[in-house]
């Protein structure tokens, strides 16, 4: 069986400062024509920053639409047209004031493919160099280095319910053998 869905109408019902809001009308494999709740949004970067000391950067914000500090690995979104290997770059100097040598792409995730085009780039970020923070004037966070295993337990615990950053930790872990 082919698997498609083709777009016959679309509508804007909303735009804002992040996301774009759009309510489209598909036409199925069937013939039949239903309605898609779309949200578009310009994507995003994580970034997992291992010190040479086998520690990692986290960073605790408050987290509006769960009204709740949430524990999460460094990460933000790309701007219009922004590449994401520099917005790894740049995410990874403000949020935690770290620069790096060593820069390593682990790939992307659709965060919810039933609804929303947000696309998250994963990096891992080595041989790095401690300088200072500059956060946006409207982003307040708290930072902290933790060892890398105790991150991974609090993944695995459930204390980590940051999705981004499970799946970072975990392919770190993968990857280098952790």
């Amino acid at each position: 069986m082919e698997l498609w869905e083709k777009t016959v109408d679309s509508r804007t019902l909303f735009e804002g400062k992040i996301v774009t809001v759009k309510l489209d009308q598909a036409q199925l494999v069937n013939g039949a024509v239903v309605s898609r709740e779309v949200v578009e949004h310009p994507g995003g970067v994580c970034i997992l920053p291992l010190f040479d000391d086998g520690t990692v950067s986290i960073v605790r914000q408050f987290r509006y639409p769960f009204q709740q500090v949430v524990t999460e690995l460094p990460a933000g979104k790309l701007e219009k047209g922004e590449a994401h290997r520099p917005a790894a770059l740049r995410e990874l100097e403000e949020e935690v004031g770290v620069t790096c040598g060593k820069l390593t792409y682990l790939g992307c995730l659709y965060l919810s493919p039933g609804f929303s085009s947000e696309v998250l780039h994963m990096y891992l970020a080595q041989e790095l160099k401690q300088g200072q923070c500059h956060p946006d004037e409207d982003e307040f966070l708290e930072t902290e280095r933790i060892p890398f295993s105790a991150l991974l337990e609090q993944v695995m615990s459930g204390e980590i319910v940051d999705a981004k950053t499970v799946a970072l930790v975990l392919k770190t872990k993968q990857l280098l053998g952790l």
